[in-house]
């Protein structure tokens, strides 16, 4: 929305929620989430024609086009759970629109849903809409966190998908002219409702896939003397595979890798499709796999023991240049480590104490074996091993000479994004390992 309001001045913005601390947040210094250039986007518009309240229903009325970007977690009860997308916030918006609106609108898919969930939410339109008229259009967002705003300046391409009726049609448009400020036209894809709404789905999905697949390759490189950075330089110069997302790790997080892919394996069984279910859920389980493969190679190179030493987790955020945790490693890999009654030490640089502890022990959960420092080298001191599982920039640029020397020998490394010199690191006196070598 703030980009919206950027490169059109013409449109006036409101970004509305119900929680007020959320939304004082959006209209202070210090915004909620952090984003590389974000800041200085919403400073540019605020006030201007992008404005943040609370007065919903006043947004509604005001509103031609309503934009639906509430969360729509994995289902965690009932039938589904652990898959299905929990779509409460969705139907509530539906009928809060429904119930305020004055006059005809186009509501915007914008959150990461189910196909089909535009029926959903015409559906409750049409019941309760006193004969105003509706149409529904899916916009799925393709930005990723810590490039989100270069990602929206210049987007690969805008996915509009609607219904191939007059009235569709002239709201598909409708929306084309808002991206057109500024985006290539030939970029805009516009598609019917369904074909977007899983498009959203498949890409996360595809390239959740590319992950795991380079990872379980890393195991393999492990176990044979390979090194999976080279094996990934040589698989992705050919043109048909290509070098994105060829990058091992100890995992992907994030709000919708796993959760698109969960629901994507709830559909196929919904739909009699079994085996292209297992085929996708593989993927996760992969992941999975991955996260604990990699404490689990923490205890075994530790002498087969965590018990009561000090392992230093470098970062916490699923990515860097992003404070967001959603199903991050760190996560897996903390919990592991404290299973093994290790003293886990953990820092980043974007992400608070108390939602590193709420993320890891759950709400009021409570272990002295955890503990969260504001610096690298603070996590470090005594401790036993390292362990990186965010690539901050500058954990590449600490240095490790003296974390070594205030570190029990022998000292450990475990880079679990292979970005930092173990060549040089071996040499200082560390052990190292990374992941795939």
């Amino acid at each position: 929305m703030a980009m919206i309001a950027l490169k059109a001045p013409n449109i006036e913005v409101r970004v509305v929620d119900m929680n007020t601390a959320r939304i004082a947040a959006w209209n202070s210094d210090t915004l909620p989430i952090y984003e590389p250039g974000l800041d200085d986007v919403v400073k540019q518009v605020r006030g201007k024609n992008l404005h943040f309240s609370t007065d919903v229903f006043g947004a509604i009325k005001a509103a031609d086009i309503i934009f639906v970007a509430v969360n729509t977690p994995t289902k965690t009860y009932g039938v589904g759970a652990g898959r299905a997308a929990d779509l409460r916030f969705i139907e509530s918006v539906a009928r809060t629109i429904a119930e305020h609106a004055n006059g005809p609108k186009i509501i915007v898919e914008k959150s990461t849903i189910p196909v089909k969930t535009a029926e959903t939410i015409k559906d409750i339109l049409a019941a309760n809409s006193g004969g105003h008229k509706f149409e529904v259009l899916s916009n799925p967002e393709f930005l990723a966190e810590g490039t989100a705003v270069a990602d929206l300046q210049m987007p690969d391409r805008v996915l509009i998908g609607g219904e191939r009726t007059p009235g569709g049609e002239v709201a598909i448009q409708t929306l084309v002219d808002v991206y057109a400020t500024w985006v290539p036209r030939d970029r805009i894809i516009t598609t019917n409702l369904w074909s977007s709404e899983l498009s959203k789905l498949v890409a996360n999905a595809f390239l959740a896939q590319r992950i795991s697949s380079i990872n379980s390759i890393s195991a393999l490189c492990e176990a044979t003397g390979a090194d999976v950075d080279e094996v990934a330089n040589a698989i992705g110069k050919d043109s048909r595979i290509g070098p994105k997302f060829l990058k091992a790790s100890v995992g992907f997080g994030g709000s919708c890798f796993q959760k698109d892919i969960l629901n994507l394996v709830y559909l196929c069984d919904h739909f009699g499709l079994p085996e292209v279910a297992h085929y996708w859920e593989s993927v996760v389980k992969m992941n999975d796999w991955q996260k604990h493969r990699f404490a689990a190679k923490i205890v075994r190179s530790l002498f087969n023991t965590v018990a009561d030493k000090k392992i230093a987790v470098f970062g916490f955020a699923f990515k860097k240049d992003t404070n967001d945790t959603r199903e991050s490693a760190a996560i897996a890999v903390c919990r592991d480590l404290l299973a093994e009654q290790a003293r886990v030490i953990v820092y980043d640089p974007k992400v608070p104490a108390d939602e590193i502890r709420h993320d890891i022990l759950g709400k009021d959960g409570k272990n002295d074996r955890l503990t969260i420092v504001s610096s690298a080298v603070e996590a470090a001191k005594d401790a036993h091993a390292i362990a990186v599982v965010t690539e901050w920039d500058e954990f590449k640029h600490l240095d490790y000479a003296k974390i070594l020397g205030a570190m029990h020998k022998p000292a450990f490394v475990f880079d679990g994004r292979n970005i930092l010199d173990l060549k040089k690191l071996a040499a200082l006196g560390f052990r190292t390992s990374g992941i795939g070598k």
